[in-house]
Parts: C-alpha cells; structure tokens; sequence
C-alpha cells in the first residue's frame, strides 16, 4: 500500500511540474548533419609558413602589454598578430592566408607561450575559412612544439586536430621568425 502511495505521488508531483513550466521546453535536440550540408568527415593536411615580424618599418607582431619586471622568460608578456602565411619560407612566397590573433609568455620557469590564433585563409576553396589554435607553444625547448585546432569556420566547421610547428629561421636581433605549420585537421 505505502509502494502504491509513493508511485501516486511521484504521478501527482510530476504533472505539477509539468503544469508550472506551461511546455515542456528543449535545451537540444539531435540533428541530421545533412541539414547543415555537412558531408563526409575527411583528414587533410597543410602547410604553410608563418613569418613573425616584429622589428622593421611594418611589424606585424606587436608587443601591447610588457613582460613583468625584470623576468628572463618575458612572463606576462602579450604580443598582438597579424602574421603572414606563406607557401614558402620566403616573405615573398604566395600568401595564403594571415594568422590573426595573440601569443603570452605564460611560463615564469620556461619560455613558453599560450598562442590564440586564428588561421584566415585567402586562397583558393579555403578563402573566407578559418583555423583556431589554442595551445601551449613551449618555444624553443622542443624542436616540434604541437598545439591543438579547436575548431574553424565556413570549409572547417566542427574542425579539429593539431599543429606541429618547428622553427624555420630565427634572427636573434630583431626577434623576426619563420615557423613552418603542419597541421592536420579532420573537417567535413
């Protein structure tokens, strides 16, 4: 008897609930991927050249806050992109898109940098798509850094993967880099 009360007033308290909410609502649903026009998964790979210029008459990486006091791996220092990618290591090699965003000292013990990016492409199919990185750059105490691509849009939407990085060139009175980008991305 007391089982059968319990359940009657589970019933009872649930249409009340029901009542106060007036419907029931949706937060989400599944949905067809092909109503988004999303085809089949594929893996493709780029590469590319990203030329960190931060000295000369035309910088395109500059410094907005300064490093906290007097630190050897620039902690707390933010840095603003608008880096050139290139199909060769060359300045003057084919653009192909920009990277467009910011890297921080984020290490007190370590030269290392928290890189938030975005790769805009201008070339080809991929004009208009864009690439996000946000990871972990632990400059120069590896040879191939790796930091994870997090999403995209327009081609490389619900993209992910990663980025392998490695250092190109580097010249140590202006700080201006070419790294080479190979980056591996699963888009539909």
């Amino acid at each position: 008897m007391a089982s059968k009360l319990i359940i009657f007033f589970l019933i009872i308290a649930s249409f009340t609930t029901i009542s106060v909410l007036g419907e029931e609502q949706r937060f989400g649903s599944p949905l067809d991927r092909k109503l988004l026009g999303l085809k089949k998964e594929k893996l493709s790979h780029f590469r590319f050249y990203f030329h960190d210029i931060v000295g000369g008459h035309n910088p395109t990486a500059v410094q907005v806050v300064p490093p906290s006091n007097k630190s050897a791996t620039l902690f707390g220092q933010i840095t603003m992109i608008d880096n050139p990618l290139t199909l060769g290591p060359k300045s003057s090699s084919k653009t192909v898109g920009k990277a467009q965003g910011f890297y921080a000292s984020a290490a007190q013990q370590e030269v290392a940098f928290l890189m938030v990016m975005n790769f805009a492409f201008i070339e080809g199919k991929y004009n208009g798509s864009t690439l996000s990185i946000l990871g972990r750059n632990n400059g120069g105490s590896s040879r191939v850094r790796e930091m994870p691509v997090i999403g995209g849009s327009r081609l490389f939407r619900f993209a992910r993967g990663y980025a392998e990085v490695t250092t190109h060139s580097y010249d140590p009175k202006t700080n201006d880099a070419v790294l080479e980008y190979n980056v591996y991305v699963f888009h539909y």
